[in-house]
């Protein structure tokens, strides 16, 4: 909660747990759409900042899962829609414990492939300078990825945003490949083999492969990683949770 010693700021410093989750349209492997689902694996996390995709958000049929996730957690959100699905916006959604005072998006869709997009939210800390974070979910094609990884860096390394910034997201990139090598040219990597030994993300029952990642730049420094493997996380969506406890000096 905002009042924990984990939140609490210290001189111009101050914590943070972020964490990425595609949620899957809040789907999970037994083929039930349940987002309390998704609302209780996120509430065992006590995250203060969350990116989440592939999220169903508010349209003509109704509310949406990301009005039920936010309300459940108690957070602020902010959503970047792609596309509609079943009368609905369908896309990227950032749940904040701080308040959101800016939020902007870009479309990275590539040719007859799926749209994909990206979003930034400045995220107020009670300092002049805000947190950019960057939500991101890019294609499956190598092709599709080989357009957006170039498009994508020069709008997160835009020195009109001021830093510090954290990119989080399912990058479907399961090596060291093209979109690593060109965001890694101007910001830094979470490195998970000293926090993990297990570092797949995907499918989320037996993970054979490490889609999502967290990227910095900036003045934060990396304190903890965890990739949660309870059995609601196990089932509640096709990916499992990547949580990042952040220090950032502001």
């Amino acid at each position: 909660m905002a009042d924990s010693p984990r939140h609490a700021a210290g001189g111009r410093t101050v914590d943070l747990r972020v964490a990425t989750y595609n949620i899957h349209r809040s789907r999970g492997l037994d083929r039930r759409t349940r987002p309390e689902r998704i609302a209780a694996v996120l509430a065992t996390i006590d995250p203060d900042i969350v990116a989440l995709q592939e999220v169903v958000g508010p349209g003509l049929a109704g509310p949406g899962h990301a009005e039920q996730l936010g309300a459940a957690l108690g957070m602020g959100w902010v959503m970047a829609p792609t596309r509609e699905l079943g009368r609905h916006q369908f896309g990227n959604v950032v749940l904040s414990r701080y308040p959101i005072r800016e939020h902007a998006q870009i479309d990275l869709s590539w040719k007859t492939c799926e749209p994909r997009g990206s979003q930034r939210v400045a995220i107020d800390l009670g300092s002049e300078t805000c947190l950019q974070v960057y939500n991101v979910h890019l294609g499956t094609a190598l092709l599709e990825r080989r357009y957006q990884a170039p498009r994508l860096a020069s709008w997160i390394q835009d020195r009109r945003v001021a830093s510090p910034k954290i990119v989080l997201g399912d990058f479907n990139e399961w090596g060291r490949g093209l979109v690593a090598d060109v965001l890694a040219e101007g910001m830094e990597s979470v490195d998970l083999y000293p926090h993990l030994k297990r570092r797949r993300t995907y499918p989320g029952f037996f993970p054979l492969l490490h889609l999502d990642h967290i990227y910095y730049l900036g003045d934060i420094e990396i304190r903890r990683v965890q990739l949660p493997r309870t059995r609601l996380a196990l089932v509640a969506s096709d990916h499992l949770p990547l949580v990042a406890d952040v220090r950032i000096r502001l």
